[in-house]
């Protein structure tokens, strides 16, 4: 079975849900979604994914609002068409934000919400992909711990130097240990913006 999503398996696992919460009768579900899913969705890297990271929600007044839990009838319409395009069960979530450390819960960037990328499938889904400022936020602030991935992401990118230190910036604000700092001007020395370790 092949769990891993490129563009054309995203946009019909969207649309299939979007069919799916239609036939539950569910309320329009408005997903902000982060990471590898919206970086191929927004065309900026051209790989695959195995799920897709909700960060936030808007309600119905487009205000956002925590993920948690994911509503019930979403939670099910996304396990009722995961196996009919050989999804994981959990393909959909909200990894990024679940807990007290969550991306959500710390704290999202300034002006998070003004460059929120809106499409809809439907009626009752709306998908707000994240801004390519946000990515890099989340990319410098996860590619700190991880590298891998968010640092190749990164990369795709092509942070300027006044971008990298706001993310960085950015980043000490959600974990302010002596530890993560240090760690962080490593990274940053690492992926050739030496200027910015000094400063951050």
């Amino acid at each position: 079975m092949n769990t891993y999503m490129d563009r054309d398996k995203l946009e019909r696992a969207f649309g299939l849900l979007a069919e799916r919460l239609l036939q539950l009768g569910a309320p329009r579900a408005r997903l902000v979604v982060c990471g590898g899913s919206a970086l191929i969705a927004m065309a900026i890297v051209s790989r695959t994914t195995r799920d897709v990271d909700i960060v936030a929600m808007l309600d119905e007044h487009e205000k956002l609002v925590e993920p948690v839990p994911l509503p019930p009838l979403l939670v099910q319409a996304a396990r009722d068409i995961a196996p009919l395009i050989e999804l994981g069960e959990s393909w959909l979530n909200n990894g990024p934000s679940r807990g007290e450390g969550g991306l959500f819960q710390m704290g999202l960037p300034p002006a998070f919400a003004s460059r929120l990328v809106r499409r809809d499938y439907g009626d009752r889904l709306s998908i707000y992909f994240i801004g390519r400022l946000d990515q890099i936020f989340f990319k410098i602030y996860a590619g700190t711990d991880r590298g891998g991935r968010d640092l190749t992401d990164l990369a795709a990118l092509n942070p300027t130097e006044d971008e990298v230190e706001a993310a960085a910036r950015w980043a000490t604000t959600n974990d302010v240990s002596d530890s993560y700092r240090l760690m962080l001007k490593t990274m940053l020395r690492k992926i050739g913006y030496e200027q910015v370790a000094e400063r951050v």
